[in-house]
């Protein structure tokens, strides 16, 4: 468990000090997630051992929110001006979300359905 925490800990503290070196606008938890999927690529997959420990933080995934929450609620003032405008731009990104991985989806699919073919061929 202490290594799998270890190496996604590793990865968060990665990207804060990538945020920071190079000012990025990009939140530094974004960055160490970036890092951490490309480390598990660069090794083959996931770590049993990294598996194991993010399963164990998922399980108390609910309680992380609660700092937002409380966010939301400092913000009050600032959603009930530019609310709508929030709630459009949360609506649109997350269509462009879904529409990018159904077409990120379609496209591994058929290059796997290929690769599968090809196999077949052989």
């Amino acid at each position: 468990m202490l290594y799998g925490l270890s190496i996604v800990f590793l990865a968060l503290v990665s990207g804060e000090f990538l945020r920071q070196l190079f000012h990025l606008p990009i939140p530094a938890v974004v960055i160490g997630m970036l890092l951490l999927t490309a480390w598990c690529i660069v090794r083959g997959g996931v770590e049993s051992r990294v598996a194991y420990a993010s399963e164990g933080l998922l399980r108390y995934l609910g309680i992380l929110f609660v700092p937002a929450g409380v966010g939301l609620i400092e913000l009050g003032d600032k959603l009930k001006s530019q609310g709508i405008a929030m709630l459009v731009t949360i609506l649109i990104s997350t269509l462009v979300t879904l529409l990018v991985t159904g077409v990120v989806l379609q496209f591994l699919l058929l290059r796997r359905k290929e690769k599968l073919n090809q196999r077949a061929e052989k």
